[in-house]
């Protein structure tokens, strides 16, 4: 008797963002850790706004595996960091969908419920599963950060040591970390920023906004300062040639 194949079985595919759970149920520890969060993803977003090959997120799911993903057993990231990648809105970072992309940059931020975590099982993920280079940690409230990066050998993170005043590099980034005191959407209080070249910290919306009101009431100073000193020219040598 001759075989014949069943073309009735169709492969069912895996779920996707729009069918996966993107809501961990786990809110920011604080108004501190919220707002940092935000600073860390806004400070970004605008520095590389002119760019489509990055992304940049917080605080939603990632998925790795349809185990992982049946069993929702993983919460997210609070802050990551993807390259190479599109630069489109996202409800979660679903790996098998984005052509095997993992994050390049992870930052956790440090809280009583959640430090024991996020120095075992997800420093384990990150690291065996999704292979994330660059894994940070920060204490909002002591203002204390911390840098690891992923030795492939090993598949475990090594310690980064800081540099003298404390700031640490992102290679995959090309930027720096650090903690800066400041005021963020009302709140003053040691901040992890990101740093540009020398040093400097990468603006926020607000901050981008001041700069441009101190740089406009310095022009109109200067103005002010040469109307002035044109006035006091005329009154002693009379108008200039043109001068009306």
């Amino acid at each position: 008797m001759a075989f014949q194949s069943d073309t009735s079985f169709v492969p069912i595919p895996p779920p996707g963002e729009d069918e996966l759970p993107y809501d961990d149920g786990e809110p920011m520890e604080s108004e501190r850790h919220r707002k940092q969060m935000d600073l860390l993803i806004e400070a970004l977003d605008l520095l590389w706004k002119e760019r489509d090959d990055v992304y940049v997120g917080g605080n939603m799911a990632v998925y790795f595996s349809e185990l992982q993903a049946k069993k929702n057993d993983f919460r997210g990231p609070d802050v990551f960091v993807v390259l190479d990648t599109v630069r489109r809105e996202r409800k979660s970072w679903v790996v098998w969908q984005e052509d095997g992309r993992t994050p390049d940059v992870v930052i956790e931020l440090l809280s009583g419920s959640t430090e024991n975590v996020d120095r075992t099982d997800k420093m384990r993920i990150y690291a065996k599963l999704l292979r994330v280079p660059e894994y940070y940690l920060f204490d909002p409230f002591a203002g204390v950060l911390e840098a690891y990066a992923l030795d492939l050998a090993t598949m475990t993170y090594a310690p980064v040591a800081p540099g003298p005043g404390g700031d640490v590099a992102s290679p995959r980034l090309h930027l720096g970390l650090g903690v800066r005191r400041g005021t963020y959407h009302g709140l003053e209080a040691d901040w992890l920023r990101w740093l540009g070249p020398e040093g400097r910290v990468v603006p926020t919306g607000e901050e981008q906004a001041r700069a441009a009101e101190e740089r406009a009431r310095a022009a109109q100073h200067e103005a002010t300062l040469l109307a002035a000193r044109l006035a006091e020219y005329e009154q002693r040598f009379g108008k200039l040639p043109g001068g009306g």
